[in-house]
């Protein structure tokens, strides 16, 4: 079932949920304080990591704010708890990782929703292996089809859309939205893995295979020679879920950029050069040409990944930027070649907010500083403020709606106590007394929210408290 089709079901739920509708009679003891157990009843979480409960209990022991320790015990294994499906499969490790209310397995999201236990691999060799077996099964993923963005475990399995999506769709593909990121989120998986542990067994030669046709994809999409193989239509009432021009979207003029059919939010794009998203494949092409030079069995992917990367880049120095009236140069949300852009943001990452979260930016870069003050105002259409809290929503739920990953990534990009303090507050008060975070909630009412069980925002929320309780323990307190 698509996202949307989940959004009423979970504003209900969301409305029901409540501390003073679950009671620990239902639920069991408390974990912390006076706080109901709301987190999965250990007999039934798909993957139990050692170092994760260590670090739970550490920081709830910590820090005064119990609440806030409550909320992280609850949201930060989530993935595992929930998500995860471990198996090894031909003497390798191989994990189908969930979004939540979705039985499907997002490039991006899964990659998300794992990365915050990088740090902690090395006190935990199982779930080493997890996260190796998620770079496994996204390399075979990439290569069915380096276009899909969500793929089913069973190859075998046809998609709930292939009456309604004409673009070419294979069994074992759940939806075929051609996202840059998509692509890009393996990539920071597999490096960042590498970094912590130093193994460079899961880029075997099916990994190299799928590094290969993802520069490959890149460059069909720059579309210097016509427009590729990809199109998209689908039949919808949502405008946002398909692509005009035969599905090849409006015309861009080509000039070194990476089109993106769709954004990170599975909503289309209008001008196909996404700015954020194509910072991100130029951070992990460098990130490629990285891997490459130190790894010898990756040698091949130096040269092209690094042309490429350079390219890109050039071409975002020359299009990403734009005036704006009051703030100056400013980086467009999108543009197409002839000079048009479109000036927004979006929660999902990557946004223009996120860059940095990403390295695809400095935090201190003018532009970058400039473009945020932009897209936390009311010049970002997108930005909603109400009486319950403010921040970024987007197109894919529509308006009035905040997404607490913007929140989260605010407070990830700030280096100021004062509005990382802002943004801990507001997604404590904002959770609907359920102990996890939502996709989105209304700016008005915290209780009317989509999406009860959403895993990436669950586990980037634990990594921002996380990161904030190793940077700033004071921030914590009650």
């Amino acid at each position: 079932m698509e996202r949307r089709q989940f959004m009423q079901q979970a504003m209900m739920a969301g409305a029901a949920l409540t501390l003073s509708s679950i009671t620990r009679g239902v639920l069991g003891a408390p974990l912390v304080a006076d706080f109901p157990v709301v987190r999965i009843p250990e007999s039934q979480r798909k993957f139990k990591s050692k170092a994760v409960e260590a670090l739970i209990t550490k920081i709830q022991k910590d820090i005064s704010n119990k609440e806030l320790a409550w909320m992280f015990g609850n949201c930060f294994p989530n993935t595992l708890d929930t998500t995860v499906d471990f198996n090894m499969v031909d003497g390798k490790p191989d994990t189908y990782v969930i979004t939540g209310d979705i039985d499907a397995m997002w490039l991006r999201d899964s990659s998300a929703q794992v990365w915050p236990y990088l740090r902690l691999v090395k006190e935990d060799k199982n779930l080493q292996q997890l996260i190796a077996g998620v770079i496994h099964r996204q390399a075979k993923n990439i290569l069915l089809d380096p276009y899909a963005n969500a793929f089913y475990k069973d190859a075998s399995k046809e998609s709930e859309w292939v009456k309604s999506d004409r673009t070419d769709m294979k069994p074992g593909i759940h939806e075929r939205k051609w996202e840059i990121d998509s692509l890009c989120y393996p990539i920071r998986l597999s490096h960042g893995y590498w970094k912590e542990t130093g193994d460079a067994t899961p880029f075997d030669a099916q990994w190299v295979e799928a590094m290969q046709t993802v520069i490959n994809t890149f460059i069909t999409q720059q579309r210097f020679h016509g427009k590729g193989p990809y199109s998209f239509q689908r039949e919808t009432a949502f405008a946002t879920d398909t692509q005009p021009m035969g599905g090849y979207g409006y015309p861009v003029k080509p000039n070194g950029l990476i089109c993106s059919m769709f954004r990170p939010s599975d909503d289309c794009t209008i001008y196909a050069y996404l700015i954020p998203s194509n910072f991100f494949a130029v951070e992990s092409l460098l990130q490629l040409e990285e891997m490459g030079r130190a790894i010898p069995a990756l040698s091949a992917l130096v040269a092209p990944a690094g042309k490429l990367a350079a390219q890109v880049k050039k071409a975002l120095d020359e299009h990403a930027k734009v005036q704006h009236g009051t703030l100056g140069k400013i980086y467009a949300f999108e543009v197409n070649g002839f000079g048009s852009y479109n000036l927004m943001d979006d929660a999902n990452i990557p946004s223009l907010l996120s860059m940095p979260y990403l390295n695809a930016v400095s935090v201190d870069d003018p532009t970058y500083q400039a473009t945020r003050k932009f897209v936390l105002s009311a010049d970002n259409p997108f930005f909603f403020k109400g009486t319950a809290a403010e921040g970024v929503g987007g197109p894919h739920i529509g308006l009035d709606m905040i997404w607490p990953m913007s929140i989260v990534m605010r407070g990830l990009t700030s280096n100021d106590d004062k509005e990382i303090k802002w943004c801990l507050d507001t997604l404590q008060k904002t959770h609907a007394d359920t102990g996890f975070m939502h996709e989105s909630f209304h700016k008005d009412d915290p209780k009317h929210f989509t999406r009860s069980w959403f895993a990436w925002s669950n586990t980037i929320f634990g990594e921002f408290v996380w990161k904030v309780y190793r940077e700033r323990p004071h921030l914590l307190k009650a």
